[in-house]
């Protein structure tokens, strides 16, 4: 090639091009162009699989033989907003912020919605099976983005509550085109057209090919797992069946679309009315009113590992942080217990939420709290018990505050719960095989100058 024409024209064509792409990316994705995915080829990473009580690496991508696997144990957090602020290419650099931020505090797992269902601008699904292309690449950015930072996604699918739409949008969709529904909530769980609604826009995700990448997300590493709802309850206890019904329904058909990805349910941890010695556990009475039941809904073949919430200043609210304290040790031994010697499964705690303004002693309890919940799963994991992780609920970037609520928070403007979850993130990978006395790091590694154990 003619040193001459390569250094005068195709260089310079190559910036132009590359530069065009990244103003695109960033600013005008709402167009309708698609860049040469080559320019995007992501980075290598492998599955997560189970093995007995134990999360690991895959590195065939086949969940069926994980026995080899490199064990993981999971320090991350929950970032709802991702999706949404991917929609237009202005905001996403708060996506990519967050992502980044939470690298550097070495967690691994951000959980996040997967769904926005209705009429508004940005919304998802603005009908059954009907999608808007412009959110949907705005998901693709998230797990792009998510990827190229080393980051695995647990995917929630839909809305218990009403927020983003929800189960009660579906209900709504369902009489808006005639189907004789009842008036409660519950019949998102035994209709048959509401739960094809949902089949249908489950297999719209798992089949999707991420305009950024060319990977279908059935086929995407960076996505850990699949979550079927956020925190599933029922109006009436009387449709627990239904509950346990839809679960097992749903979970088949995720797998039988996708057998490379875990599937857990959203469970907040509940435990039904004397199912269990561990139903004293609960926060209250009314926890036991609710149709879920942590072990039953859990045990279903196809859900692979449990999932279990915490929030002690909203469910015991009038206790003083001593008796707090106690509540959730309670609460995170009985579920890792049931985990371990019942459901013979991993379990997460995917979402701990608590106050960030309340301070005792000179520490905020959200610290307390934290720590308390954090050392539980540390101990788990060094003795190989089921206990496999915590998500923090929730982290926020400077410039997304309208989606703060009262257990949302910037890290970085909190020294000591930075710290807290830096030295989680560290201590935990410290437990598994790749341990930083067997492998290479350098000062980059946010490991690097942490002191664990």
């Amino acid at each position: 090639m003619d040193s001459n024409w390569r250094d005068k024209k195709l260089y310079p064509a190559l910036g132009i091009f590359v530069l065009s792409g990244f103003i695109y990316l960033n600013f005008f994705d709402h167009i309708n162009i698609s860049f040469p995915i080559l320019l995007r080829s992501p980075s290598k990473m492998g599955f997560v699989g189970v093995n007995g009580t134990r999360f690991v690496l895959v590195e065939n991508g086949s969940l069926e033989s994980p026995a080899t696997g490199r064990e993981v144990y999971v320090n991350g957090w929950n970032s709802y907003w991702l999706m949404e602020e991917s929609v237009w290419g202005p905001s996403r650099y708060r996506v990519s912020d967050m992502l980044k931020r939470g690298a550097e505090m070495g967690m691994t797992v951000c959980r996040t919605w997967a769904f926005s269902d209705g009429a508004r601008p940005n919304d998802l699904q603005t009908q059954p099976g009907v999608f808007n292309e412009n959110v949907f690449k705005g998901l693709d950015y998230v797990v792009y983005e998510a990827r190229k930072h080393r980051i695995r996604l647990i995917l929630s699918l839909v809305n218990n509550l009403n927020a983003f739409g929800g189960k009660a949008q579906y209900l709504r969709w369902a009489e808006e085109a005639g189907v004789n529904i009842t008036s409660s909530p519950d019949s998102f769980f035994s209709n048959p057209i509401i739960k094809e609604y949902y089949k249908s826009y489950v297999k719209a995700i798992l089949t999707r090919k991420n305009s950024f990448t060319g990977v279908k997300y059935s086929e995407e590493p960076a996505i850990f797992a699949w979550e079927l709802m956020n925190e599933p309850r029922c109006k009436s206890s009387s449709s627990a069946p239904d509950l346990q019904a839809w679960i097992t329904e749903m979970a088949t058909f995720v797998k039988s679309l996708d057998r490379k990805h875990l599937v857990t349910v959203g469970l907040e941890g509940f435990y039904s009315l004397n199912l269990t010695e561990n139903y004293g556990a609960n926060p209250g009475e009314w926890a036991a009113s609710l149709g879920s039941d942590f072990i039953k809904n859990s045990a279903i073949v196809n859900i692979d590992f449990a999932s279990v919430h915490a929030y002690p200043h909203s469910w015991i609210p009038n206790a003083d942080l001593e008796a707090k304290v106690k509540y959730l040790s309670k609460w995170v031994d009985a579920h890792i217990n049931d985990s371990e010697n019942v459901l013979k499964k991993p379990v997460l705690f995917t979402e701990v939420g608590a106050l960030l303004t309340t301070r005792t002693g000179g520490s905020y309890d959200r610290d307390v709290l934290l720590r308390t919940v954090y050392n539980k799963i540390y101990e788990s994991a060094k003795k190989r018990e089921a206990g496999a992780g915590v998500l923090i609920w929730q982290l926020l970037v400077e410039g997304v505050e309208e989606y703060s609520d009262k257990f949302s928070f910037v890290p970085w403007k909190y020294p000591s719960t930075y710290k807290l979850i830096l030295e989680q993130s560290c201590r935990l990978r410290n437990t598994t095989s790749q341990s930083l006395k067997n492998r290479k790091v350098h000062h980059k590694d946010p490991c690097f100058s942490q002191k664990t154990g």
